[in-house]
């Protein structure tokens, strides 16, 4: 039995303007390595048995995921090009119609393209036990071991005592405020919420079936009416936009009895702001983590990233300074939340 690997790449990670955007969302990005990191997540499943990786993404992102993966994986993707955006649950109900193809029995792994491990080792451990927990069924998800009081992230939280390496999913949690986040760090039985799934595809959509019934038959639908053109699986677009999307959290993992939770403590990030990505970055002597032609004079604590250009700074502490083809940011640590507004005021110009 091979894994099969369902790789989510519908992402804008807007908050990573102005080098993620529009055409080039941070998942085709080289950002915290020399590999992007739609190569970095299926490299981080060498050394486990994987069959054909299954890429679901736009249409306009088709031949950027062909050629990335092919650079790093001799066996070519089955590449699902999403009509329209329908959130996780359809895209990964189509994903298992084309692992069923492969495999009658197949068991995924869900993973979106855009998240760091830094280690891979204690990554693929909690991989094979969460194989070993759907191989009997079960749906599971990784609950990120919490490092700090994170107001960012779901939670998910777990009941009962460890079986099989695994917890009972007793339900999600949205993100909390700093008090919630505090207690839920100190109770122990919370974690945050990965996003990464493994489970038997045809498992999932009994579930989606079960709970979301129109969107499953709709999902199915449009993978089987689907045109096929070489690697790329062009799902039906009457089918697929009929469907009322919605995230695999919401549709199944909140309802289900079959949850479970596999614990993992393997330096996960899902890379959200610039602030994230410092956070996981080297530091030089001054707390700055550079990238590029970069000469920074008396500045401290800063994120500063050249493109074609030099970029010089004097004197700035605790500054984000990213510099792209057509666009420069320049903005304090703490504001840089706030940079996702400036994605939507362009976006707004262009319509």
């Amino acid at each position: 039995m091979k894994l099969i690997p369902i790789i989510l790449s519908g992402g804008a990670g807007t908050r990573l303007w102005p080098l993620s955007w529009g055409d080039h969302p941070k998942q085709f990005l080289p950002l915290v390595s020399d590999r992007t990191m739609i190569q970095e997540t299926l490299l981080r499943l060498e050394g486990l048995e994987i069959g054909r990786p299954i890429v679901s993404c736009g249409e306009g992102h088709r031949f950027m995921v062909a050629q990335q993966i092919g650079e790093v994986s001799a066996v070519k993707p089955a590449i699902i090009l999403e009509p329209c955006a329908r959130n996780t649950a359809p895209a990964i109900a189509a994903a298992c119609c084309a692992a069923l193809k492969e495999d009658k029995n197949a068991v995924v792994i869900v993973l979106p393209s855009d998240h760091v491990i830094a280690d891979s080792d204690a990554f693929k451990k909690a991989v094979t036990v969460a194989v070993k927990n759907a191989e009997e069924g079960s749906l599971v998800t990784f609950g990120i071991v919490p490092t700090f009081p994170a107001t960012g992230y779901g939670y998910v939280k777990s009941s009962g005592s460890e079986q099989n390496g695994a917890y009972t999913l007793e339900r999600f949690v949205e993100k909390p405020p700093l008090e919630k986040a505090e207690q839920y760090l100190s109770d122990g039985s919370y974690a945050w919420n990965s996003g990464m799934f493994v489970f038997k595809a045809q498992s999932f959509l009994d579930e989606l079936s079960r709970y979301e019934p129109e969107m499953a038959q709709l999902s199915v639908s449009s993978f089987e009416n689907a045109t096929v053109d070489s690697d790329f699986i062009r799902l039906n677009k009457s089918d697929f936009e009929k469907i009322r999307g919605n995230s695999i959290d919401y549709a199944v993992m909140e309802k289900t009895s079959l949850g479970k939770i596999v614990r993992l403590n393997a330096g996960w990030d899902d890379v959200g702001s610039w602030n994230a990505l410092y956070d996981i970055s080297r530091k030089d002597g001054n707390m700055n983590v550079i990238k590029g032609d970069v000469i920074a004079l008396d500045t401290t604590s800063s994120y500063i990233r050249g493109g074609k250009r030099t970029v010089a700074t004097i004197g700035l502490d605790n500054i984000v300074i990213v510099d792209s083809d057509d666009a420069l940011l320049v903005a304090a640590k703490g504001k840089i939340q706030d940079v996702k507004k400036i994605a939507e005021t362009i976006k707004s110009r262009t319509h």
